[in-house]
């Protein structure tokens, strides 16, 4: 029996994407027996590039199930099936990456129809889904959502049956995702661990700090480490004698924790964030016709910025779900650069400030809502979290737009007295990069309360 699946997602950091769509069709060789097919609200936001490739945007799955309400029927009809996909190890991935946030280990065995078709039929020039199933035949519709991809791969997945007469190919593709072997030292290290959020220490016989990082799981984070095979993490198993770890509570207090480490002690293995984590940032001016205009560019000397990104890219990630938000002109925030209108102001999503028919005020209090909105500079906030334990809180204090340190609290504490909080707070220095952790992690990611005073 075989589950033909297909999903389609938010896009974003690897092993941080969520699921938006999801169809599966069960197969027994000649029919499809059973079939499941919903969008999913991933809880997180799309990448504005997957919009454009699969058309879902966030207020199609404003309403649509969460995947923890679809994960039973999920099980059901994969049970007992082989899971086939087109480019298999995705979807599998992303099913187990869902799975695991719910606390569950999901394992099956997988088939690609990419990999079957390059074997069975070694003279097409692509084994991309729609290339392929033209070249094939095959008709396709709604292409990049997960009923037409599946329904297509089914017929795909068909064809290919009828091509390994001998019935080796399939059977000898068929991938069971074995555990590896941890070494005993390695394992007892493991077991020091906990599956909690923080940040962990690996250290050499030494007992010199060879590698720190963070992670919301620990605990499966350093059997990733203690497990993979690639070249720098074999040189670590090899050194490691020791282990430890410190509970942050939130995923924020994480990063800001383990940039500071990283930057004081210069871990052996830690080379990407020694150095600055930022490299663009958005400002802002007033064009000739009254108008705030929104830029990224690359900082340089400039520290004039409004929030800073990682790169152009994220930059104008931010943009392009700016301008959707807040019905901002693409020309004003320097995503297109035409003669006249740009092209949302032909489907209405722009009120003409791009040819100077918008009321200037009206698009000026826009931008403004957008700068205050990720802007730090005067002001003074606390941002409130999960703490270490159920019985506290975390607090990250930011004054003057200067991100202070951070702090746990008992639940009982009143987070809105800023001068006791104050006394409890741990200093963070390198501000500029501080501030750049905070707010990225505030554009992405939701906390329990942030306080003004």
């Amino acid at each position: 029996m075989y589950a033909i699946v297909d999903v389609e997602t938010t896009g974003g950091k690897f092993n941080e994407e969520g699921i938006t769509e999801i169809a599966i069709y069960k197969f027994d060789g000649h029919e499809i027996v059973d079939q499941f097919a919903s969008l999913v609200n991933p809880e997180k936001e799309i990448q504005p590039f997957v919009v454009k490739l699969t058309g879902i945007n966030n207020k199609m799955l404003a309403r649509a199930p969460k995947f923890y309400e679809v994960a039973k029927r999920v099980i059901e009809i994969m049970d007992g099936a082989v899971l086939v996909a087109h480019n298999a190890n995705f979807d599998y991935r992303m099913l187990r990456i869902e799975f695991e946030r719910l606390g569950y280990d999901f394992h099956t065995q997988t088939l690609c129809t990419v990999e079957l078709a390059q074997k069975l039929m070694p003279e097409e020039d692509s084994y991309s889904l729609g290339k392929l199933t033209r070249s094939l035949g095959i008709p396709i519709t709604d292409r990049h959502r997960a009923t037409g991809d599946a329904l297509a791969t089914v017929k795909l997945f068909k064809m290919l049956m009828t091509k390994d007469i001998d019935k080796t190919i399939i059977s000898t593709s068929l991938k069971s995702e074995t555990r590896k072997k941890v070494e005993p030292n390695l394992k007892k290290l493991i077991e020091k661990s906990a599956s909690t959020t923080g940040v962990y220490y690996l250290y050499n016989q030494d007992n010199d700090l060879i590698y720190l990082g963070k992670s919301k799981n620990i605990k499966k984070r350093i059997t990733q480490l203690f497990t993979s095979s690639q070249p720098k993490q074999k040189k670590m198993q090899n050194l490691v004698a020791d282990i430890s770890y410190e509970k942050t509570g939130n995923e924020l207090i994480a990063l800001l924790k383990e940039n500071v480490e990283i930057k004081k002690n210069k871990p052996k293995f830690n080379k990407s964030l020694r150095k600055k984590n930022f490299s663009h940032g958005l400002y802002s001016f007033i064009d000739q016709d009254g108008y705030i205009n929104l830029k990224v560019k690359s900082i340089g000397k400039d520290m004039g910025y409004i929030t800073s990104f990682s790169s152009m890219k994220s930059g104008k990630n931010f943009l392009e779900k700016t301008v959707s938000q807040h019905q901002l002109c693409k020309k004003l925030v320097g995503l297109e650069n035409p003669e006249t209108h740009c092209e949302n102001y032909s489907t209405d999503r722009c009120s003409g400030a791009c040819i100077a028919q918008e009321d200037i005020d009206a698009y000026n209090n826009k931008v403004q809502e957008v700068i205050s909105m990720h802007s730090f500079i005067n002001k003074n906030i606390i941002i409130v979290d999960t703490g270490r334990e159920t019985t506290e809180r975390s607090a990250i204090m930011i004054e003057d737009g200067v991100v202070l340190g951070y702090g746990f609290v008992d639940l009982q504490f009143q987070v809105t007295h800023p001068q006791v909080l104050k006394k409890v707070i741990t200093p963070l220095t390198n501000e500029l990069d501080t501030r750049h952790i905070v707010q990225s992690y505030l554009r992405h990611k939701r906390v329990k309360r942030i306080i003004e005073y």
